[in-house]
């Protein structure tokens, strides 16, 4: 495509996400199924220019206050991330000059004023997010959180030990050029730098491997669903982590993966049959209360509550939620999610396992919500982190725990960010 045409792309794409109606990668994916001109390396340029943009969004509009022009155009050109040469085509004699300066000064980071950046265009956060991380993070901790923030994620992979062992799929993947190497802690994973073409391979194609962050593997392992038992998976959304489940029970017992949306349900029997399992079974629910839950109250051996939550952790690879999320919304959130962990704890028999976890970053969806849960449910004893991860083989489990929760940051683990609480229903 043109340069020009491409760079007109970018910004049009820009002003789509910039208006915050809809998630990102949705607004991305209806762009390329709408302009089907667009090849594989000018799709990767306009979305990697997305993403970079929402990730540094108050910094890069600093650097472009009172340049004229279209907003996103500008955006678009100090967020470039495909070839220099196609950027450098594009731009009439005034961009240019302007794009030499401020190029100089989003290097330096310093905007152009030859000193620090203010915090705010550092961390590129909005106010109510900063200041509810500042009072959980001392001042280093924020820093080194916030910088971990606005790197892209590495690509992770979880092996599927029903087909293959770990070592056979790396092999599997060199000769198409993929350098993939162990996760830290989970035994399952690999991880990947960059974004090959991964989904085109045999082995994929095969239920050799699914992609999954190292955290959601690492919740997987803290359920530790054992052969023959029954289990839940109670939001089982996409379900990533009923798929690792499955494969930890040895496809035997009967694994339930709950949820509300029928369409994610019926992708996830695509899933399921790819993996090679027989032991799950998706069930659409209409609300946390549904009959078809109550039906298998006190019956089951280990229940995950993947709770739906603000999806903060995920801010390298989702950056928009940062712009999107609130403050009243999270509180909105945190109502349902402590009706779904009440209405999960429900299908525990005596002596089963109950895992609450999130992929948020902030105390009011985590520590509050469990702290809730066990002033109301007094038949379900804390079991610590570090204990249930170490006895599911999960090497040096005290670096991913505080207390008795496993909580994974992207700046110390690597991961997405991460919390979860266990209990044992003892009554």
């Amino acid at each position: 495509m043109h340069p020009k045409a491409l760079l007109d792309h970018a910004a049009a794409l820009l002003r789509a996400v910039l208006a915050f109606e809809q998630a990102a990668d949705a607004v991305v994916s209806a762009h390329f199924r709408r302009e089907r001109a667009l090849g594989a390396r000018d799709r990767h340029a306009l979305a990697e220019t997305v993403y970079a943009v929402l990730r540094r969004r108050l910094f890069y509009q600093h650097l472009c206050a009172g340049a004229g022009g279209v907003p996103e155009r500008r955006l678009a050109i100090v967020g470039w991330h495909g070839d220099a040469r196609t950027l450098e085509a594009a731009l009439d004699h005034g961009e240019r000059a302007w794009w030499a300066k401020a190029q100089a000064a989003r290097d330096a980071g310093d905007g152009g004023a030859g000193g620090a950046l203010p915090d705010k265009l550092r961390h590129n956060l909005p106010d109510w997010l900063a200041g509810a991380l500042h009072k959980q993070l001392d001042a280093a901790t924020f820093r080194a959180l916030t910088d971990a923030l606005l790197a892209p994620a590495p690509l992770d992979l979880r092996v599927n030990t029903l087909k293959a062992r770990r070592d056979a799929v790396q092999l599997a993947l060199q000769p198409h050029g993929i350098d993939a190497r162990p996760t830290p802690w989970s035994p399952w994973g690999l991880r990947i730098d960059g974004r090959p073409a991964i989904q085109s391979l045999a082995a994929f194609r095969d239920g050799w491997f699914e992609v999954q962050d190292e955290g959601s593997q690492l919740l997987a392992l803290l359920v530790d669903a054992k052969r023959g038992e029954m289990v839940a998976d109670f939001c089982a959304g996409a379900g990533g982590k009923t798929l690792a489940l499955g494969a930890a029970m040895r496809n035997t017992g009967r694994l339930y993966a709950f949820d509300t949306a029928g369409h994610r349900l019926h992708e996830l029997k695509a899933r399921v049959a790819r993996a090679g399992l027989s032991n799950v079974h998706t069930v659409q629910i209409a609300r946390e209360r549904d009959d078809r839950i109550a039906r298998l109250a006190g019956k089951l051996d280990r229940v995950l509550v993947d709770a739906p939550c603000s999806g903060l952790g995920t801010l390298r690879r989702n950056p928009d939620l940062k712009w999107r999320q609130s403050p009243q919304a999270i509180a909105q959130m945190r109502q349902r999610q402590e009706a779904i962990l009440a209405s999960a704890a429900r299908l525990l028999k005596p002596g089963g396992r109950l895992v609450y976890a999130t992929c948020s970053l902030l105390a009011v969806e985590n520590e509050q919500v469990t702290r809730a849960f066990e002033g109301a449910h007094p038949s379900f004893e804390a079991l610590p982190a570090q204990a249930a991860l170490a006895a599911a083989h999960v090497e040096r489990a005290a670096e991913l725990v505080e207390g008795p929760y496993l909580k994974l940051w992207p700046h110390r683990h690597g991961t997405d960010g991460f919390f979860a609480a266990a209990w044992r229903r003892v009554g």
